[in-house]
């Protein structure tokens, strides 16, 4: 495995702990800065907003740019973001420290992931890709939780502090470990060839695949407290420690979602994201039996993010020779899926739904996201009815 793949994993580590940890803060922060829940709210919701604008806005203007000091460039930006959200002395100061650190969030794992595809052999490429995202699974099992517990301890200025240190030790080992580019290939294509990826209707169809497919497990995620606690009979005190539990599904749905993609992307797809579907609707059937809501749980985790090195490794092959943008575009589909997810089981729980109901519409968004894949599918056979894959051409 080479050591770059560990610097961009550390570097996912410090941007998902940055956008995660926040969540367990929020009283603290919002008692310093004498807002309100909703107002504290917009620390969170802002950050998601900056991160889609980033990953399409950032990565567009570092197309000419090489790689690596772009992602240098980035983990500057997050570093400076949260330095500045440590020392704020207002909480306007603190939202644009959030909004900066968000900026790099999307773009770094946009041009991260070319960069970790490029590092490895095309048959290893989604492993590579997991590994990198192995960091931000990694935030939500362990820095979350001692994240929050160092904030609780030592104030919440405390966390943000040693975010920033870990934004530094990860500049480091990028500036280290990750290799620079080949002489005549420092540079990415331009703009405009990175634009042309877009006139593949390939690229849009995996984008729409991530939006639904992600934003299914999200959006019944936004909501997990509620059932965990309403329907499932836990403690408030509980969700943390089942939350870890989830957090583990996460980490290894991402890795064997990374092996199972190298194989086939959209059989893998396909596969995982029916199994993802069947589990958000027995989860509903089954979430008043607590033994059987944290099994589902579990499995809600490892099936949702086993989709995240598939769709990520699916984009940048229909992009071809220009991948960074519509990598960066990618990313930001993950977060429009979020919000998408999060807004329609909100609209449920309006509507007297109950509190299972996120997960009845996150069934129906991964169920419509196999259809995206199947679609996409047919269409790449019919192009090219010798090889199915495509392979990605970073070296």
């Amino acid at each position: 495995m080479p050591a770059g793949l560990i610097a961009l994993a550390l570097g996912g580590f410090g941007i998902g702990l940055t956008e995660f940890v926040i969540a367990g803060l929020l009283p603290e922060v919002a008692a310093d800065f004498h807002v309100d829940a909703a107002a504290a709210g917009w620390l969170i919701s802002g950050y998601a907003l900056a991160v889609a604008v980033g990953a399409v806005g950032l990565t567009a203007a570092a197309t000419r740019l090489p790689r690596k000091a772009a992602l240098l460039g980035l983990m500057v930006l997050f570093i400076l973001g949260n330095a500045l959200s440590a020392v704020a002395p207002s909480y306007s100061v603190m939202l644009g420290g959030r909004i900066l650190a968000a900026l790099c969030h999307g773009a770094f794992f946009g041009i991260g992931s070319v960069v970790a595809a490029g590092m490895v052999a095309a048959d290893k490429q989604a492993r590579a890709i997991a590994i990198m995202f192995t960091g931000l699974t990694a935030a939500n099992v362990l820095g979350v939780p001692f994240g929050t517990l160092l904030g609780q301890a030592l104030g919440w200025r405390s966390t943000f502090w040693a975010i920033t240190a870990i934004g530094v030790i990860a500049l480091a080992g990028v500036a280290l470990l990750v290799p620079r580019e080949e002489r005549g290939a420092s540079a990415g294509p331009g703009l405009r060839t990175e634009l042309g990826a877009f006139r593949s209707g390939q690229v849009w169809l995996s984008l729409a695949a991530t939006t639904l497919g992600f934003g299914g497990m999200f959006g019944a995620f936004t909501y997990i407290a509620y059932t965990l606690t309403g329907l499932s009979g836990f403690p408030s005190g509980a969700v943390p420690w089942l939350l870890i539990l989830f957090g583990l599904g996460l980490f290894a749905g991402n890795a064997l979602g990374g092996r199972l993609a190298d194989r086939s992307v959209d059989g893998t797809l396909i596969a995982v994201l029916a199994v993802l579907t069947v589990v958000l609707g027995v989860f509903a059937l089954v979430a008043a039996i607590p033994v059987a809501a944290v099994i589902a749980l579990v499995l809600m985790g490892a099936a949702g993010f086993a989709t995240v090195p598939a769709l990520q490794l699916r984009v940048l092959s229909s992009a071809e020779h220009a991948p960074t943008l519509a990598s960066g575009a990618n990313i930001a589909a993950f977060n429009v899926g979020n919000a998408l997810g999060a807004w329609l089981g909100g609209l449920t729980i309006s509507a007297g739904l109950g509190y299972a109901s996120p997960l009845w519409v996150g069934a129906g968004m991964t169920a419509a996201a196999i259809v995206v894949v199947a679609l996409a599918a047919a269409r790449l056979r019919r192009r090219s009815p010798v090889r199915e894959e495509e392979t990605l051409p970073v070296h």
